[in-house]
């Protein structure tokens, strides 16, 4: 008995020996031997620039009041608050020391250079399959394209000893995989472009793929049904992009995706929600080529007619003067949307039919009811037509009501909504801002 308690004790150790060396090891990185940093040419900052278009850089590492990368922006989390960090390349407080090296490591492994873990809200389960020349560029975008800024990072709300990093370590061992994105020899330029584009600087799957209750998201590529296939994520639903015809973008044809893509409209929807942040600092400033590209890849998913049901078909449903819901909307919706629920074609977006009308999930209704929506910037030009918010007009229950009667009108099968769902929303989420806000990337 003594002998074999003496050999699991030293089994034990070897072990604790292996974890602890794996989770304090520095990954490690093509530019290792890189000993002098790349010249950053007119070319290489103008394709680092556009990286950290495709990727949205500014929107997380930006406040609206801030200047530009320097961080502060509050990300809450089931655990507490974290705060994005200072990525200027000032020596003191932001990522002005960092080697080529020690910025690929950050991005594509979520390690910093004193070998901290970074949380995967730093969507570098995404960003992993980055090129290593788009890794360069970024760099080289960041050491000499961007002002420093003296900005100290503010501490995580995460107590411990829940806010030990080590961990991740071993998330990232099951969860992540550690690969640069591989062109499928099968498929043409154009979808592999796309295929890249939504994979690894877009991180498209961060918001619309749905995520286990190890708060890994379920799949990272196509080869999976789960991806791309829609989440609910900090109060809003984050849908399809497969082509699911209900919930989905099976009614889009790639000419519909690049329009949205492009001016962050068309006949089927308007961006709203975190998907104007995404338009109004990313996606209007990429190319027609990539935009393209993307449109192609997406209509490529095939849907779930299992999980999406029977395709919508439009009903014509005459408001009925006697039901609250009914009533309210003939009062604030209809106006704008329509009394048929169609919209004003690309300016205002219909009701009958929409995503957000079929789907099960109703937080994002709910939302942009209580809140508004930000505005659409397109080409500098702020959008005329806003989404305003209801919270002081309407009731929770006025507002349950009126949108059970548009997730049940014109063939919309989303389902009723309750005022203890408002109220949930309500006590945890703000208006959106009337002011038309476009991050600065210089």
């Amino acid at each position: 008995m003594k002998r074999f308690l003496t050999v699991l004790l030293v089994v034990a150790v070897i072990l604790g020996a292996g974890v602890a060396w794996f989770v304090n090891r520095t990954p490690s990185s093509p530019f290792d031997d890189a000993a002098v940093r790349p010249a950053s040419t007119p070319e290489l900052l103008a394709r680092g620039e556009m990286v950290a278009r495709q990727a949205d850089c500014v929107a997380c590492h930006s406040t609206p009041d801030s200047k530009p990368f320097v961080g502060g922006l509050e990300m809450g989390t089931p655990l507490g608050s974290i705060f994005a960090t200072n990525i200027t390349p000032d020596k003191a407080t932001g990522i002005g020391n960092y080697s080529l090296a020690d910025l690929d490591r950050a991005v594509r492994h979520g390690v910093t250079p004193d070998g901290r873990r970074l949380y995967p809200a730093m969507p570098y389960p995404s960003y992993v399959k980055l090129t290593d020349g788009d890794v360069e560029a970024l760099y080289a975008f960041f050491m000499d394209g961007v002002q420093p800024a003296n900005q100290p990072n503010r501490q995580t709300g995460i107590e411990w000893p829940l806010n030990m990093r080590w961990p991740l370590a071993l998330w990232n061992a099951i969860f992540v995989d550690a690969s640069v994105y591989a062109s499928k020899s099968e498929q043409n330029e154009q979808w592999n472009r796309g295929a890249y584009l939504v994979q690894a600087a877009g991180h498209c799957g961060a918001c619309h793929t749905p995520r286990s209750i190890t708060m890994n998201e379920k799949a990272m590529d196509e080869s999976s049904p789960a991806f791309l296939s829609g989440a609910l994520l900090d109060g809003w639903y984050a849908p399809s992009l497969r082509q699911d015809h209900n919930t989905g973008l099976g009614r889009w044809s790639e000419e519909d995706i690049f329009q949205f893509l492009k001016n962050g409209r068309n006949q089927h929807a308007v961006v709203f929600g975190s998907m104007t942040e995404a338009y109004n600092n990313s996606l209007q400033f990429m190319t027609d080529e990539d935009l393209r590209a993307i449109g192609h890849y997406l209509k490529s998913l095939p849907g779930d007619p299992a999980r999406d049901g029977q395709p919508w078909q439009y009903v014509s449903t005459p408001i009925a003067r006697s039901r609250q819901g009914a009533q309210t909307f003939a009062a604030k919706c209809s106006f704008c949307h329509g009394p048929d629920g169609r919209g004003q074609n690309q300016w205002i977006p219909p009701l009958a039919g929409a995503a957000s009308s079929l789907t099960s999930e109703n937080a994002s209704q709910i939302n942009v009811t209580l809140n508004g929506s930000g505005r659409v910037v397109a080409n500098g030009v702020p959008d005329p037509y806003r989404m305003p918010p209801y919270r002081a007009q309407l009731s929770d229950k006025e507002i349950a009501d009126v949108l059970s009667y548009v997730r049940s009108a014109w063939g919309n099968q989303g389902g009723s909504v309750t005022a203890d769902q408002v109220k949930a929303l309500r006590e945890h989420t703000d208006p959106a801002s009337s002011n038309p806000i476009v991050l600065q990337m210089r």
